[in-house]
């Protein structure tokens, strides 16, 4: 059986100057980056077609070690639509390096329903995070510049800062550390650490962003602290904002690729699911909705944590309206969550299938909340038996759900046909029913006690000392309007990671409450979050190596 890598390597990409003409795209307006990648000016954004063209959002069962696969699902959909003789293109989030070199590998869908070139997009690609990086850091740069200062300090208290500096790499050495020491010329001493890029909240800004102005306006937002005598600070206040947006002047632009069928497909950034929105910007689905007749786009983990932020945050914050839903779920997953350990995935056992379709439910309910319709689809792995499916697509009929078989990793667009077909059907209906299940307005208890109930179903939420006192700045600040975005843990409906398939009767515990300000929302945070992972014992980076001809080997 062929890798990820041999697969991808064995195609032959087109020109993307002959990508862009399938969307329409004069190839002289293009920003290029070699023959096969480019970045999309701005101008192209028609806000006319993006209300009239159709989203189509791909989320999950709840994550499990297995894995679900919805990028591999959204590019193979992508590719069956086209096969169909629609103009589809999928927009998906960048892949962050600390994942490729740490458990996950490469991040760019699999088996035949990949977007490429593979090596390219899962290292550098176009910069996009170096510059995000840079940006966060220089913040990070004035602000221990300004307590340092004599002249022009904000007298900014430094134990009230929480801005730490951002690498792209998991170094769990970096999490806490002290800067400042060494005396006087080396700045004041304090505690702070680092965070993946992926959880910088410049990634979250990027991808919230309308257009460059807006960019710079909610940089210049970022809340950075208090100063001694009780007055917020924000980033505005130091005058970052101008040079932190310069940074990032190509940043902003979405970055346009090609799925191995020679489909367009534009990948632009990549916020965290748990702590930030977890899908690619608005621009770059605005992008898409512009260029194409059908956008097929996902969020990160399961859809009670990327698929509500992108209902409640991104499409309120956007003005979106997703046509349906498309649930990946797996056979290997549903027995994770039914009792079987992940020794015994790869053996038949339908009685186990059945036992984990209790969160796959729960989805499904999650999913009507917003009223949209879904459409359940089986990511075929060689392993699943028959009857395994078959509980699946039972289980569906009785819930009056369509549910289709998709072998995408192994057919492409062929496998996936049959699934883009129950896409077109369902959505040759009207695609403005869309509800959020709250307003921003709504009291920030209110709106977080309709995620966790409705949601997670959660029979109560507990707010912590910390946690209260949070509430009573934020209001003080006048910030209450912003929506929520709850950091949990992605391995459970619940906050805690051990209750696995469908959970009842548990309490949601809110520690603190983050003030995102230049995203525009509020973090409340649940359990213990992971800003900055740690490598595996046996991290992925040692199976990756390049040869004298300058052929990387070990990308999955």
């Amino acid at each position: 059986m062929k890798s990820d890598l041999q697969i991808a390597r064995a195609a032959n990409p087109l020109p993307i100057a002959q990508i862009a003409e399938k969307l329409g795209v004069d190839p002289q307006s293009l920003e290029l980056y070699g023959n096969y990648k480019a970045k999309l000016p701005l101008n192209l954004i028609d806000l006319d077609k993006v209300r009239q063209n159709k989203l189509i959002l791909v989320s999950a069962i709840s994550p499990t070690p297995a894995g679900e696969g919805k990028s591999t699902v959204s590019i193979g959909l992508t590719q069956g639509l086209n096969r169909l003789g629609k103009q589809a293109c999928v927009v998906l989030r960048e892949p962050s390096l600390g994942p490729v070199f740490g458990i996950k590998g490469g991040a760019t869908g699999g088996g035949y329903s990949q977007v490429i070139p593979m090596e390219d997009i899962n290292l550098h690609f176009t910069g996009d995070f170096a510059a995000i990086e840079k940006a966060h850091n220089l913040l990070a740069a004035l602000i221990d510049n300004n307590i340092q200062s004599k002249n022009r300090s904000l007298n900014l208290d430094s134990r009230t800062v929480t801005w730490k500096r951002v690498m792209d790499m998991n170094d769990r050495a970096l999490r806490h550390t002290i800067v400042g020491l060494g005396g006087t010329v080396f700045g004041v001493p304090r505690e702070t650490g680092f965070d993946i890029t992926a959880a910088s909240e410049v990634m979250a800004i990027l991808c919230l962003s309308e257009d460059l102005a807006d960019l710079k306006r909610r940089l210049g937002n970022i809340f950075i602290g208090f100063t001694h005598d009780k007055q917020p600070v924000y980033a505005k206040d130091l005058k970052a904002q101008g040079a932190m947006t310069a940074l990032m002047k190509d940043a902003i632009k979405p970055n346009l690729v090609q799925t191995l069928e020679g489909n367009p497909a534009i990948i632009h950034g990549g916020p965290f699911a748990n702590i930030a929105q977890g899908t690619n910007s608005v621009i770059a689905t605005r992008m898409g909705l512009s260029l194409a007749d059908y956008v097929v786009t996902e969020a990160g983990f399961g859809f009670d944590l990327g698929a509500e932020k992108f209902f409640d945050i991104k499409c309120q914050s956007a003005g979106l309206s997703p046509c349906l839903v498309v649930l990946v779920a797996t056979v290997r997953a549903l027995k994770y969550h039914g009792g079987n350990g992940l020794k015994d995935l790869q053996s038949p056992n339908p009685k186990a299938v059945m036992s984990g379709l209790d969160n796959l439910e729960k989805h499904l309910e999650n999913i009507a909340h917003f009223n949209v319709r879904p459409i359940v689809a089986i990511n075929a792995f060689t392993s699943d038996s028959e009857e395994e499916h078959q509980v699946i697509l039972d289980r569906c009929a009785e819930l009056d759900v369509k549910c289709v078989v998709a072998d995408i990793w192994g057919q492409g667009g062929a496998g996936g046909e049959a699934l883009a077909q129950a896409v077109v059907d369902m959505s040759t209906e009207a695609c403005d029913s869309f509800t959020p299940i709250y307003q921003w307005t709504t009291p920030i208890t209110e709106k977080i006690k309709a995620v966790a109930s409705k949601i997670y179903g959660a029979k109560a939420i507990d707010y912590s000392p910390k946690a209260k006192k949070d509430l009573r700045i934020i209001q003080q600040l006048g910030l209450d309007d912003l929506p929520v975005c709850i950091a949990k843990t992605q391995k459970s409906l619940s906050d805690n990671p051990k209750l696995l398939g469908r959970p009842k009767d548990f309490v949601v515990t809110v520690r603190e409450i983050e003030i995102a300000a230049g995203a525009g929302f509020l973090i409340p945070i649940t359990g213990d979050i992971m800003r900055m992972p740690g490598l595996p014992a046996v991290p992925a980076s040692e199976n990756i190596d390049i040869d004298e001809n300058g052929t990387i080997s070990g990308l999955f």
